[in-house]
Order: C-alpha cells, then sequence, then structure tokens
C-alpha cells in the first residue's frame, strides 16, 4: 500500500511539473488521476499474476550492451544519413534470415529490437528459430555485425528458468 501511495505521489509530481498550473480544481483532478492510474496498475497486476515475464539479465553486462547498442546506432545513422543525403543514393535492400541463439522470450525481444533500433534494419518477422530482417544498404559484413549483435544480447541473458 505504501509502494503505491509513492508511485502515486511521484506521478503527481511528475504531473505537475509537466503542467505547472497551481488552480484547486487542476490540481485535484491531477492527483484524482494519478490515484486512478496507480488503481489500474494494481488491477492490472492482480489479474496478470498467472503471465508473469521472468526478467533473467545479468545487470552489468546489459549496461555493457546498452552502451554498445548506442555506438551502433550512432555509427548506423551516420551512414544512413550519407546514403540519404548523397546524389546518388546507393540503396541496396535486401531481406535476409537472422538465426538467433537466445533461450528467453525477453532475449529474442531484446535482440529484434535492437536490429529494428538500428538505423537501416528492421525485424520484419519472427520465424521460431530466425528473424526476418529488412535492410536498406546491405553489405556483405551485415551478417557478422548482426551475428556480433546476437552474440552480445545472448551474453547479457541469466539462466532460463
Amino acid at each position: 500500500m505504501l509502494r503505491s501511495l509513492f508511485t502515486a505521489l511521484c506521478l503527481f509530481v511528475l504531473w505537475y511539473l509537466m503542467s505547472g498550473i497551481q488552480k484547486p480544481l487542476t490540481l485535484g483532478l491531477g492527483a484524482a488521476s494519478s490515484l486512478f492510474a496507480v488503481w489500474v496498475v494494481r488491477r492490472m497486476d492482480n489479474a496478470a499474476d498467472a503471465g508473469r515475464l521472468q526478467v533473467n539479465l545479468r545487470p552489468i553486462e546489459f549496461i555493457k550492451y546498452l552502451f554498445w547498442l548506442l555506438v551502433e546506432i550512432a555509427k548506423a545513422n551516420w551512414a544512413v544519413t550519407k546514403i540519404i543525403l548523397s546524389p546518388e543514393m546507393k540503396i541496396k535492400q535486401h531481406v535476409f534470415d537472422v538465426p538467433f541463439t537466445q533461450k528467453s522470450d525477453l532475449g529474442q525481444a531484446i535482440f529484434a529490437n535492437s536490429i529494428t533500433l538500428t538505423p537501416g534494419t528492421i525485424s520484419v518477422e519472427v520465424e521460431p528459430d530466425h528473424f526476418l530482417v529488412h535492410a536498406l544498404s546491405y553489405s556483405s559484413d551485415d551478417p557478422a555485425a548482426i551475428a556480433d549483435m546476437d552474440a552480445r544480447v545472448t551474453k547479457i541473458e541469466g539462466r532460463a528458468s
């Protein structure tokens, strides 16, 4: 109960900082909406206990992966920008299969979203043992780079339950 009240208070403070309105009616509606949001989330949490997602990640490896991913996103962003701004627009679209080695659904979701977050690539479809990926500018180095990403995501996975 205390956790829910603290969450509602944090939501209200965030709402107040973003709105900056100090009228009593508006403050009351903001507090009520914060309490209502916490109530809805608590009800959803109680109803969905059977379908909980077990999160088993190695925190230090995950943080390292996030920093690596940010660098890769920046590099891919630069490459896509150069392609778009060049007069020739050397686009070499290609759709290809990418096998994954993650055991958990969470690991597979992190891998697929990492591919999609990297500019110029998107995970199009999920199959039982691979993803279908579309690349804006395909090169022969792409499978090796994605295999490296796959290995890094697998490394952040904890033990499967």
